[in-house]
């Protein structure tokens, strides 16, 4: 007769050999050679659900019907993994925080509808860089590569110059960015304040960075494959409305994280917003350059009153007094390119053409006032029959 447990174990394995999990994610699980796929997998997928959460406790409150249900169903699944492997004498510790997650989370998803977020559910600490799921009878052992890995130029600005690299130890592809030599120094407090602010946020819309090299003036951050021109360019004639609206909301959340965590980025342009592209088409929005963020609870500045930046609004004399509302009317030339693939503003009397105007009205006082009505305003958007089908 069959052993149940045999058995168990058998089906557990066959069901996660179809499911994907990324190489970011399968290197924390490296020494697990049984079970690293299966923790690597959910993983993975508990972060993607927690990032969205966050964005939405940022914006609306409100998760999406269709994640509601599939992270409802991820939680049940990991109680049945976990079951499973406690029946087969398997000791796993799940984190504690990830638990609590779960346990405060389940009350207020709904499987139709979407779910309503409460007020007091706070911010989920996403645990990017070290296991979730830990057996005692394993060990996460860290290696250091002898050999050196080749700089690839990505691209060159005013002050610093970006590379790629391949990690030897796990082929993943991150990027540097160098300050160039023959910065001043205040340019050089401004890169690294650059560092500073991105180390201390958080969001799936803002690029990650990792380390600060004081001896080369250089960070690590991760890469991502083109910028927002390149790509919307190369696509324009085949890129759908519901595509361009994905877009621009991943683009519209991540400022409303920077406004929500009092500051203003105040240099937004085609080449700041970043893309990393997968496999079938779908793109997730890094907002990068922050060379000239302010932290707007801060009196001191770092950059003198002459007005910056790559879109600058006519109605700003001077640059310390640089607001919301002058980084709203970058937001509207943006979100114009992103839907029409042009860097103009687009006429006529259609709502994306309305949010538009109304970002880069010349009153600032008739502008939007705040990232999360100019969200709510895009969230609405519907496509026309001929952007359906183009």
């Amino acid at each position: 007769m069959p052993d149940s447990v045999e058995l168990m174990l058998a089906d557990l394995d066959a069901k996660y050999r179809k499911l994907p999990a990324s190489d970011a994610f399968i290197r924390l699980y490296q020494d697990d050679a049984h079970f690293g796929h299966i923790f690597a997998s959910i993983h993975e997928r508990l972060n993607m659900h927690f990032m969205e959460i966050n964005g939405r406790i940022k914006t609306t409150k409100h998760y999406w019907a269709q994640s509601s249900r599939e992270l409802l169903n991820l939680i049940d699944e990991v109680d049945e993994t976990l079951h499973i492997l406690e029946r087969a004498n398997f000791e796993v510790k799940f984190s504690a925080g990830y638990r609590d997650t779960i346990n405060r989370a389940r009350p207020w998803l709904s499987m139709s509808g979407g779910s309503t977020i409460p007020e007091d559910f706070d911010l989920i600490q996403v645990i990017k860089w070290e296991p979730v799921f830990v057996r005692p009878d394993t060990q996460v052992k860290l290696r250091k590569a002898s050999a050196s890995a080749p700089l690839t130029l990505v691209g060159e600005g005013s002050y610093a110059t970006v590379y790629s690299f391949v990690d030897p130890d796990y082929g993943i592809k991150f990027a540097v960015k160098r300050a160039k030599k023959t910065l001043d120094d205040r340019e050089l407090q401004r890169f690294k304040a650059e560092f500073e602010y991105l180390s201390e946020l958080n969001f799936p819309y803002i690029i990650d960075v990792y380390r600060y090299n004081t001896e080369r003036n250089e960070y690590t951050m991760e890469y991502c494959d083109e910028t927002l021109r390149s790509y919307v360019k190369r696509r324009n004639r085949d890129l759908r409305f519901g595509s361009r609206k994905r877009i621009a909301l991943q683009f519209l959340y991540g400022i409303n994280y920077l406004h929500f965590s009092k500051l203003l980025h105040r240099d937004i342009s085609l080449q700041n917003v970043l893309l990393k592209v997968f496999e079938g088409g779908a793109v997730l929005v890094k907002l990068s350059d922050f060379g000239l963020a302010k932290d707007t609870t801060s009196h001191f500045t770092r950059t003198n009153s002459q007005v910056r930046g790559t879109i600058t609004d006519p109605s700003l004399d001077n640059f310390r007094d640089y607001s919301t509302v002058n980084e709203i009317y970058a937001l509207g030339w943006v979100l114009a390119f992103i839907f029409t693939g042009r860097e103009s503003l687009p006429t006529g009397t259609d709502p994306v053409v309305q949010i538009v105007h109304k970002c880069t009205d010349r009153d600032p006082g008739k502008r939007y006032q705040q990232v999360i009505d100019l969200i709510a305003d895009v969230e609405r958007l519907v496509a026309t029959p001929s952007e359906a089908s183009a």
